[in-house]
Formats: structure tokens, C-alpha cells, sequence
């Protein structure tokens, strides 16, 4: 008699990943990919953080020991950049879109909405007629297939070195609302650092906390969870 082999479920992390990909890729944004292990200049400078941004500081950033200026990357922010260099250097003109899903790490303390890995998902869409209209539609759109048709978001004023101008995105969940997105108008010096004519092109980015999204579309209270191996969480 043969032994019934039972198959093995899907990580939570991996199915909103799986399925948030699927979702840009649909609405025409290519998938982009690129090191965890970065140098500061493409992690922070090339991205107009100024040299005294506290970003920088070891409290913040995992810094590489016996390699200096190399650091663990603190959003996928930094393949936007390769991205946008290599684009360049090929002699390509804009119009694209990317998406950059990938894992993040920040050297904080951890409770049960924060870690110190995470997975992010770094979106960033760059042509000659780009508005902070296209980017809020690109969001409602995500958002509405991913956590449901009739969720309400806000864009909030904010501010990031590598946009302007700057927003948080909200979404309203049991009452409350959590931010989740951060946004805004790709800064012209960025699109300058990596060889694009900012007085011809604009574009807009963003980056979205995918395990915080896991968290409210699979109901699980504590991000902490994702990471500790129990099997149980693989019910999904």
C-alpha cells in the first residue's frame, strides 16, 4: 500500500509576495531585481540622502565588518538605481515601470509591527507626462485587488530624501488607520544621478511593506511570527 505523500503549503509571506507581483505585472510594471549586500552609494547617496541623513548611522543601518562602505540595503529602493543606470548606459529612453520585491533590513528593536528583516516592494514608473495622479490609481488599483474592492485609502504629505514631493499612504483597517506606503515624485537629482534628463522625464516611486499587508489580509497579529519556523503559520 502506498503511503499518501501530503503536500506541503505556501509560506503567508510567500503567497502576498506571489500574489502582489501578479497584480503590477498585470498593470504592465516589469519585475527588477538586485544584491541585499550594497554599497552606500547606491543605498543612500545616489538616492540624495545627505551624508548627516541619520539613515546612515550604525544605529540604523547594519553596517559589513572588513567591508567598508558596504552595508545590508535598508529598502530595495537601491535597485531602482542599478536599474536606472544600467537603462541609461544602454542608451534606452523612458517610458518604464518596475517592481523591486525583495527583503530589507533595518537595525531596530522588534515588536509585533516591526523587524528587523522584512519584505518590501519598491514600485517606479518614469516617463515624459508622470503625475502623483498616476501613482495614486497605481495604489488604489493594488489595493483593491489585493485586500478588496472596498478598501479606503489616504495619501498623506510627507517627506523621503529620494522624492518630491512626499507621501504616506494610509489604508483604514478595523477602524484604525495604518500607514503602509511611502511615495512621492521621483526627485529630479535622482533621475540626474543615474544619467536621465529630469527636464524631459518624470516619474514616481514607491515602497510598500509587504509583511504588514500579510498581516492584515491573513489576520496575523504579529509580524514577529513570519520568521520563527512554526508550521502552524503554513495554514493558508
Amino acid at each position: 500500500m502506498t503511503e499518501e505523500i501530503k503536500k506541503g503549503k505556501e509560506h503567508p509571506l510567500s503567497i502576498v509576495i506571489n500574489d502582489a507581483v501578479k497584480i503590477f505585472t498585470d498593470l504592465g510594471f516589469e519585475v527588477a531585481v538586485g544584491p541585499e549586500l550594497e554599497d552606500i552609494w547606491h543605498n543612500f547617496f545616489a538616492l540624495n540622502f545627505p551624508k548627516d541623513h541619520p539613515a546612515l548611522d550604525m544605529q540604523d543601518t547594519f553596517y559589513i565588518k572588513g567591508q567598508e562602505g558596504k552595508v545590508l540595503r535598508t529598502h530595495t529602493s537601491n535597485v531602482q538605481i542599478r536599474y536606472m543606470e544600467k537603462f541609461s548606459k544602454e542608451g534606452k529612453e523612458p517610458p518604464f515601470a518596475i517592481i523591486v520585491p525583495g527583503k530589507v533590513f533595518r537595525n531596530e528593536a522588534t515588536d509585533a509591527g516591526h523587524e528587523m528583516q522584512f519584505y518590501q516592494l519598491e514600485g517606479l514608473m518614469v516617463g515624459d507626462d508622470i503625475s502623483v495622479a498616476n501613482m495614486k490609481w497605481v495604489l488604489l488599483e493594488f489595493f483593491k485587488k489585493i485586500l478588496g474592492k472596498n478598501v479606503e485609502i489616504r495619501v498623506r504629505p510627507s517627506f523621503f530624501p529620494f522624492v518630491e514631493p512626499g507621501f504616506e499612504v494610509d489604508i483604514k483597517h478595523n477602524g484604525k488607520w495604518m500607514e503602509l506606503v511611502g511615495a512621492g515624485m521621483v526627485h529630479p537629482n535622482v533621475l540626474e544621478n543615474c544619467g536621465i534628463d529630469s527636464r524631459k522625464y518624470q516619474g514616481f516611486a514607491f515602497g510598500l511593506g509587504l509583511d504588514r499587508i500579510a498581516m492584515i489580509k491573513l489576520s496575523i497579529p504579529d509580524i514577529r511570527l513570519f520568521y520563527q519556523g512554526d508550521l502552524r503559520l503554513n495554514q493558508f
